[in-house]
């Protein structure tokens, strides 16, 4: 148990100065870590929002206008599959989350229900004998709609932030239809509620002339306001509903300048440009509006045909409107309105408290422990204070290593583990005293207690492991923290209180070579 191979000790080093080597750049400010050497690791542990401060946002998916909006664009479907095939109906419009209308010859049900299997795919489609028509989605297909638009949320408002360069947001569900947003070092909340928000659904449609010029419009048009440089809704244009191009086409958007003025450079892609082609050759001279969220930005008249699948949106731009705006169409739009229910701040102050709090702790707890050690077992009290030491340097550089945010919660798994980094050495010494007092020599002893101590230690981590593993598994947020920094905690305590210290009393026994123990 006490020898070591040439290979076990370069191996064990190995890992010692791997984990100092991760470690090292949270030794610097961050004012010196662009000055540290190319072949130093610059990853640091990052604080949470805790710690350093910063905006924490709770936002509602509204499910119910996903809904709507879904219902509102089967209905435009019907309302063409009628018309193609020119059937008359009344009262055709969305009541109760059911399309509904009357079909006024009610020799042709059959026909009618041949036409709307198209427009009402995906959904529940019943006509009466009395040629009443209602269209709606069934509870399974609303519950996994609900659900595939809080998940889609999620990754657009990750996109979003990743986007304006912001570190760790931590962005979780919570319930069925409710986000967490928590980003460190943002104290402006305006800003992330602005960027995140935003629907971002950009249209491109044409401009209704007709109704521009006689001020009435068929149902096919609405009016919507153009947008203001000071972001304030101005005058109101008349805009077809059906869409030339959608924001789902779009490939890529840049902020730019063009006469010194902040543009957005946009590119679709193959369908898009296409699409786009298309529809501007065949409207040269007119009017196209690009809508944003139900609000005009650009409505420019189409000298040419559009062919290369890129455009540039001139508008009432600010230098980071137009950024704003990039980030938006980059990450894509939201599939559902996102309303703030909770907005609260954290100061850098307090979180500057809990790390002075968390350091004061950890102080405490390693000198209490390391005092404890020493009174107790001498010698190998000193190796066992090493290895904790050794350990909490592992801890730091794997939480370097993968990136990991810091959290209170976790300075407390960190300080926990740091007492029960001692256990695995209070099991072995006990042991040997043991065996001592049953008249071993001093190797004899060291190897019992080493040997015989093992199943013990290992059975307490493997069970306090599980037990960790749970805490991570349904937890969330802190928990989660605390539970990945103790199970780090764990596995690092092993190996440094088991494996470093029997290699630290290897060599100390072969060099000392006592007739007893200092213990």
């Amino acid at each position: 148990m006490l020898h070591f191979s040439k290979f076990k000790i370069t191996l064990i080093l190995a890992v010692l100065l791997a984990g100092f080597y991760t470690a090292l750049p949270n030794v610097f400010s961050a004012a010196h870590l662009t000055n540290l050497p190319s072949w130093l690791p610059a990853r640091t542990v990052s604080l949470g929002l805790d710690l350093q401060g910063g905006s924490h946002l709770l936002y509602e998916v509204d499910t119910e206008a996903l809904v709507k909006a879904k219902l509102d664009a089967v209905e435009d479907e019907i309302r063409a599959a009628m018309r193609e095939k020119k059937l008359g109906y009344t009262d055709l419009g969305v009541k109760d989350d059911r399309i509904t209308f009357k079909l006024r010859d009610l020799t042709a049900i059959e026909i009618a229900r041949e036409a709307l299997k198209k427009a009402t795919i995906g959904m529940q489609l019943d006509i009466a004998d009395d040629g009443s028509v209602a269209a709606y989605f069934s509870d399974v297909t609303l519950a996994e709609t609900k659900k595939h638009a809080v998940e889609q949320s999620i990754e657009i408002i990750n996109k979003r932030i990743d986007q304006t360069g912001t570190k760790e947001p931590t962005i979780i569900r919570q319930g069925d239809d409710r986000i967490v947003v928590q980003v460190p070092g943002v104290s402006d909340p305006q800003r992330l509620k602005d960027l995140i928000g935003k629907t971002a659904k950009m249209e491109f449609k044409m401009v209704d002339e007709v109704a521009e010029s006689t001020g009435t419009a068929p149902p096919t048009s609405v009016q919507l306001p153009v947008i203001e440089k000071n972001g304030t809704p101005g005058q109101k244009l008349w805009i077809k509903k059906p869409v030339m191009v959608s924001g789902e086409n779009l490939t890529d958007a840049q902020q730019g300048f063009e006469n010194g003025l902040p543009i957005v450079q946009f590119k679709f892609d193959t369908v898009g440009a296409r699409k786009f082609g298309d529809a501007t050759k065949a409207n040269v001279g007119k009017r196209f509006a690009i809508v944003l969220d139900n609000q005009i930005i650009s409505a420019p008249v189409i000298r040419d045909a559009i062919l290369g699948g890129s455009g540039i949106i001139s508008g009432n731009f600010t230098t980071e409107s137009a950024r704003d705006l990039s980030i938006l169409l980059r990450a894509g739009a939201l599939p559902a309105p996102l309303t703030v229910l909770e907005e609260r701040t954290v100061g850098a102050d307090l979180g500057a408290d809990s790390i002075e709090a968390g350091k004061r702790a950890c102080i405490i707890a390693i000198v209490f422990i390391a005092v404890a050690m020493v009174v107790l077992y001498g010698l190998f009290g000193i190796f066992a204070n090493l290895a904790m030491v050794l350990n909490g340097v592992l801890m730091l550089g794997f939480l370097s290593a993968i990136g990991a945010t810091l959290t209170f919660p976790g300075i407390a798994g960190m300080v926990l583990t740091l007492g029960m980094a001692v256990d695995a050495n209070v099991l072995i010494l006990e042991r040997v005293r043991e065996e001592m007092r049953n008249g071993r020599s001093p190797v004899n002893a060291m190897e019992a207690g080493y040997r015989e101590a093992q199943a013990t230690i290992f059975d307490a981590n493997v069970t306090h492991a599980i037990s960790t593993m749970f805490l991570f598994a349904f937890g969330s947020g802190p928990i989660k923290g605390f539970a990945i920094t103790l199970l780090i905690g764990i596995v690092s305590s092993v190996f440094t209180a088991v494996v470093v210290t029997r290699l630290m009393t290897s060599l100390w026994l072969r060099r000392a070579r006592p007739k007893a123990l200092p213990l």
